[in-house]
């Protein structure tokens, strides 16, 4: 997006970096020099990072505690369903309170009798993490280990495993506002339509910059 430069007054620029895959490898810590980077170009422009997890996988990730909040002038987690702007907390959603509790039960009974048929070479813990904005589905689980987690995702280039999963969740709930995308390399995400990391660009609004930077190492949505 883009605006008229009134003349003798700077741009407001904003970057926004997704998290997995741009700023870290997929839920590692980012190297030094990374953040150095960063802090450097934020004496320029305003920064942002937009991530699917929620804000205490992002923080593990991007600092400790609060320090992520206080190093980005905006942090939206969980697609920017959950937004800091300044340190502060501004909003925070609920995809039960969006989706109702039966079509929320629907969709995670569906999830666990399509995960209990797989056969996968492991399959470890938490398969379905609830989250504020969306569920997280990963078939081999998300605690495996990092050589697990590449294992699985090898399989899942040739198998096509998270594919087929969704599109049996696309025929199923057809029609029922939900959207699918791949969360890194082991899961992939459901939430209600609108609901991706365009989400963030409702508080942005508001913002009055004259150019937003999106960084991301993967924009094709899955479906």
């Amino acid at each position: 997006m883009a605006a008229t430069e009134t003349p003798g007054s700077p741009l407001r620029i904003l970057c926004l970096f997704d998290v997995d895959g741009t700023l870290t490898q997929p839920r590692q810590k980012i190297e030094p020099e990374v953040a150095e980077f960063l802090q450097e170009l934020r004496k320029r422009v305003m920064i942002g990072v937009v991530g699917g997890s929620d804000y205490s996988k992002i923080a593990e990730q991007l600092g400790e505690g609060d320090e992520v909040i206080n190093k980005f002038d905006y942090v939206f987690a969980e697609n920017g369903t959950v937004q800091y702007k300044n340190g502060q907390l501004v909003s925070k959603q609920a995809i039960q309170n969006h989706l109702g509790e039966e079509l929320l039960q629907e969709l995670i009974n569906f999830c666990l009798n399509y995960m209990a048929l797989l056969k996968l070479p492991k399959k470890r813990g938490t398969f379905i993490e609830f989250r504020n904005g969306m569920l997280n589905i990963s078939p081999i689980g998300r605690s495996c280990s990092l050589e697990e987690r590449i294992e699985f995702s090898e399989l899942d280039k040739k198998e096509k495993i998270r594919e087929k999963f969704v599109a049996a969740l696309q025929r199923e709930f057809a029609g029922k506002g939900l959207r699918f995308s791949r969360g890194g390399m082991i899961s992939f995400d459901v939430f209600p339509e609108g609901w991706d990391k365009r989400y963030c660009l409702n508080i942005l609004e508001d913002e009055r910059f004259d150019v937003i930077h999106f960084f991301g190492n993967e924009t094709t949505p899955m479906c």
